[in-house]
């Protein structure tokens, strides 16, 4: 189910398996994402802004990429910036005054084994970074590729791991010792904690070899701000918390069992549905409805090991296959079915993705080497690389944001 832990564990699984194609409720083909020509899906990107360049390749406003190294002797946040090419540019790198954390289990895949550790609030202009090892999260005002540390502040909890924004209110999903999360309100630069707001989620986490696989995996607002979600991996379940007008949580969540399902990691598609990519390597689509259940629309075995994060640019999701340094690709249509539109090979260890706002560039994290590899989308959703970056001292790290 998720990836093995050492390498040569690694390559026997990979000797071991079976090439599988994408199982589609349309049964399509798949095709090559790296394709000069693939045939056109009808992705939907987001609408350029009046006077906004979003021509592939060109410098504009939205060509910053904050990475985290998740270093366990020091945190640092790392911005670049993206060149006419389509390659990154270091600007500078930011301490975040804590430490990075490693789960038991996790080597060089990610040694947080979450998605979303990095967050941005565009309303504030602010980035939310999450120190694992000191069980703190660190605030940093934005100004183009430049941080400024505003404040480092208690999360709530042990080894904060992902971090969820919505309308000045913020949750860190704490992954330790059974899994919380924790809320603030978003004041300027600084987070205030919400009281009564920290709810326990009673995960098994015990600290054995596969202890990675045992805890939460992220923590996400829907698109409205009305629930909260909280994938669990292993522990087989997404818990769904109802969020009040003031940013509390219901006393309890609804606990949807999806054993033997992992689900690892989430987005929303363009209706609001649940698009979650589980670690047994599939990626589902799910309805919530308003008692805050849920119900699968749709399934897609992935064919790769490791599956872990996911990303959204528009009607299309970009999945990471950590066990098998790849990438699949689907469409999502209005009634929440999948196609498949291919595999692209990637560096080695996939992890967090993030989506450049025009939807012109994929970034995605490669932990075993501590790099990041850029990809330009095609109106179709297919992907070319066009550059590959070493961060420092990032072997292991985890959180890619593009604001």
């Amino acid at each position: 189910m998720f990836r093995p832990t050492s390498k040569p564990a690694r390559a026997a699984a990979k000797a071991a398996a079976v090439s599988l194609s994408a199982v589609t409720a349309c049964a399509a083909t798949p095709a090559t994402l790296a394709s000069a020509a693939p045939a056109p899906v009808g992705t939907v990107a987001r609408q350029p802004v009046p006077g906004e360049e979003t021509e592939a390749g060109t410098a504009g406003p939205h060509d910053v990429v904050f990475v985290q190294t998740s270093g366990e002797k020091g945190n640092q946040v790392v911005a670049y910036t993206r060149t006419t090419d389509g390659t990154l540019r270091e600007q500078g790198s930011y301490e975040t005054r804590g430490e990075g954390g490693r789960l038991r289990g996790a080597e060089a895949d990610g040694h947080q084994a979450s998605q979303g550790s990095l967050a941005y609030d565009p309303r504030e202009g602010i980035l939310i970074a999450a120190n694992s090892g000191s069980g703190t999260v660190s605030v940093f005002e934005v100004d183009g590729a430049k941080l400024t540390l505003r404040q480092v502040t208690p999360s709530g909890g042990g080894f904060p791991a992902s971090i969820a924004v919505h309308d000045g209110v913020a949750y860190v999903l704490n992954a330790g010792t059974g899994g919380s999360v924790q809320g603030f309100t978003i004041d300027g630069p600084r987070l205030e904690p919400i009281a009564g707001s920290r709810r326990e989620l009673g995960l098994s986490t015990d600290r054995g070899p596969l202890q990675y696989t045992r805890t939460p995996g992220q923590v996400g607002f829907t698109d409205d701000g009305s629930r909260l979600v909280v994938t669990t991996k292993a522990n087989g379940s997404l818990q769904v918390f109802d969020v009040d007008d003031d940013g509390l949580l219901s006393a309890e969540p609804v606990t949807n069992d999806l054993a033997p399902r992992a689900p690892f990691a989430f987005t929303t598609g363009e209706d609001g549905r649940l698009v979650v990519a589980d670690a047994t390597n599939a990626v589902d689509t799910f309805t919530l409805w308003k008692d805050d259940t849920v119900r699968r629309v749709d399934t897609a075995d992935t064919g790769e090991m490791g599956t872990g994060r996911i990303a959204r640019n528009g009607g299309t999701v970009y999945v990471s296959h950590a066990g098998s340094d790849a990438l699949t690709a689907y469409q999502v249509d209005a009634s929440g079915r999948l196609t498949s539109l291919g595999r692209t090979a990637t560096g080695a260890g996939p992890t967090d993705l993030a989506v450049s706002p025009a939807g012109d560039y994929l970034y995605v994290q490669t932990s075993e080497n501590g790099g990041v590899e850029t990809y330009r989308i095609g109106p179709d959703g297919g992907l070319t690389r066009t550059g590959t970056t070493t961060v420092p001292d990032a072997v292991g790290g985890e959180g890619i944001v593009a604001p």
